[in-house]
């Protein structure tokens, strides 16, 4: 029973291992290309630009993964996006994990919404 737990534990750790996670100052390295539209800091100051500070790091590599497996595709699978799909596509699986790692570091700012939907969206929240 105690070989059993040992192996498992090992399992464990070796799986852990091979999932290694982002490195931040890597993916602030990286950011540049993505700063253009979603901001040094990923607080895009451009309303259409999504701010991507303070996502969470699955999420961001996700996107980033779906975006690219658009451009591979021709948009038959994916998250097709005729700008983010040429963004991702060049992206290794570390370079999504280091660049997440660093804009879900970073602290979001504020938005504002303009009063003309705040009840439409309230509606819809609640």
């Amino acid at each position: 029973m105690k070989k059993l737990c040992l192996l498992v534990c090992m399992s464990l750790g070796l799986s852990a291992t091979a999932m290694a996670e982002g490195d931040a100052e890597a993916g602030k390295a990286k950011s540049a290309v993505c700063a253009a539209c979603h901001g040094p800091d990923g607080n895009s100051m451009i309303d259409m630009n999504p701010k991507i500070a303070g996502q969470h790091e699955k999420y961001i590599v996700k996107q980033l993964t779906e975006f690219k497996l658009a451009s591979q595709t021709g948009g038959e699978e994916g998250r097709n996006n005729a700008v983010m799909n040429g963004m991702a596509d060049p992206l290794s699986e570390q370079d999504m994990k280091d660049l997440a790692a660093y804009f879900s570091s970073q602290e979001p700012k504020a938005g504002e919404t303009p009063e003309q939907y705040v009840e439409a969206v309230r509606a819809l929240y609640q």
